[in-house]
């Protein structure tokens, strides 16, 4: 996922009995994210929020508008809703909190997670962690536990955003393509993952939260540069 990011992938020829774990070290990209066509078109629907009255058009740039704003970098979840007034808290409430068994991490890179496909061609999860690695001593990632958002860059011209994706619906490449990309020369100094653990969270709730962070159909994050 970035510079010496341990991951991991099940081939896809082997038997159930024969798996193979494959580890990846990988080098920083010159392109930063791009989504790939499969995982696009499982996110292809348009962004709405949990509440259809909650509008969250204006939180996507595009045109001249990309890369400026207050929405152009993402930090964390708390900051990222500060911006928001108190009547929306009081209004939308379930918008302003994470989901139960539902929760983020920032984390610098390597980040020691070995992750694998749930199945093939969508979704991971953490297969392992790397003993006394980032994630080891951070304490609070488990094994099992499934990605469902991770930070990304794009690059449009010579403008860049960093913003929180729903990650259900990547593939492995395009999960190791999102980390990769939170490289320091767009001033990232860490990546953002988020998790649900499965027995605490209700992955209906997690990924209806999560359609708050989806891209339009006409954002530049859902098109191929």
């Amino acid at each position: 996922f970035c510079i010496g990011v341990v991951t991991t992938q099940t081939e896809r020829d082997c038997t159930m009995s024969m798996i193979t774990t494959l580890f990846l070290l990988l080098a920083v990209t010159a392109n930063a994210f791009v989504v790939n066509p499969s995982a696009a078109a499982a996110t292809r629907s348009k962004s709405v929020a949990l509440n259809s009255e909650f509008q969250t058009r204006s939180m996507w740039n595009d045109g001249n508008n990309f890369g400026k704003g207050t929405f152009r970098f993402y930090k964390n979840f708390e900051s990222w809703m500060g911006v928001f007034p108190q009547e929306d808290r009081e209004a939308y409430p379930e918008i302003f909190s994470l989901p139960k068994g539902t929760y983020e991490v920032g984390m610098n890179k390597p980040l020691g997670i070995v992750f694998e496909e749930i199945e093939v061609g969508k979704g991971v999860f953490v297969q392992d962690l790397v003993e006394g690695g980032a994630a080891d001593r951070q304490g609070k990632i488990q094994k099992g536990d499934i990605l469902v958002g991770v930070t990304a860059i794009k690059i449009v011209g010579a403008k860049w955003e960093r913003r929180l994706l729903p990650s259900r619906p990547f593939d492995f490449d395009t999960v190791v393509g999102a980390i990769s990309s939170n490289e320091p020369k767009w001033g990232c100094d860490d990546v953002i993952l988020m998790f649900e653990r499965p027995g605490e969270a209700d992955s209906a709730v997690t990924d209806k939260f999560l359609e708050f962070f989806n891209p339009p159909g006409d954002s530049p994050w859902k098109q191929r540069q």
